[in-house]
């Protein structure tokens, strides 16, 4: 799973090519949060898009299951092993938790607007929006109120810390921070690491990359950690 943008994203393409070239079997998904599809569905009908995914590499013969994201897909990921049974989760540079402050100043707005046209009837009836990315600002997206609202509510699926409190201990985790990742992303670093379940085999990966970079840079580790806990 990827962060926003357009179709999954080369780097995160790389990282899929990269792991399948190890001898993995991958699915690369293109998630609701894309440049592509603007929320066009709920976080369930995410969560179910995943499980679909899920099942695919099943019936290839995967008998280990790992769910991987990468910035926006990093927090959802942590979202998605709080709810389902996995046999790991890989956190790319998570950002963009709704519950930080920078979102909530930049879209707090928005949020209120998308909760009010819902409360008229209109949730069902696309309308232009805000979104943010700390690369590119703040910037419209058009889509359905009720899916925005679940999307970006302070307390819903994209919280990333109250994702991460709700793993079961016997969860493993590798979440990868880059040296060069946004400052605000860094920041966050030893509150999330102290917030993991206390399991053996979570482990933190610091590479030298940017937020982007950050999924090539760390396919090698991204291997290794999953053939240590897949044994």
């Amino acid at each position: 799973m990827h962060g926003k943008g357009g179709s999954p994203t080369k780097f995160v393409a790389e990282l899929a090519s990269g792991l399948e070239a190890k001898g993995h079997l991958v699915a690369n998904i293109e998630m609701p949060w894309s440049g592509n599809r603007n929320y066009d569905v709920n976080p369930a009908a995410a969560e179910a898009e995943v499980d679909a995914a899920l099942a695919r590499l099943r019936a290839k013969g995967a008998s280990r299951l790992f769910v991987a994201g990468h910035s926006l897909g990093g927090t959802f990921a942590f979202y998605y092993g709080s709810k389902h049974a996995v046999d790991g989760i890989i956190s790319i540079a998570p950002g963009a938790s709704t519950a930080s402050q920078v979102v909530r100043e930049k879209l707090g707005g928005t949020l209120e607007e998308a909760r009010k046209l819902v409360a008229e009837g209109k949730g069902g009836e696309t309308a232009r929006l805000q979104d943010f990315e700390g690369a590119k600002g703040t910037y419209a997206v058009v889509c359905k109120p009720d899916n925005y609202v679940l999307w970006f509510d302070p307390d819903g699926a994209m919280n990333l810390m109250k994702s991460i409190r709700a793993l079961k201990p016997e969860m493993p985790v590798l979440l990868i921070v880059p040296k060069g990742d946004y400052p605000s992303l860094i920041k966050q670093k030893q509150s999330l690491v102290d917030a993991l379940p206390r399991n053996p085999q979570t482990r933190l990966f610091e590479p030298d990359a940017t937020h982007t970079g950050a999924p090539n840079a760390s396919r090698d580790e991204i291997s290794r950690w999953m053939m240590e806990v897949a044994r």
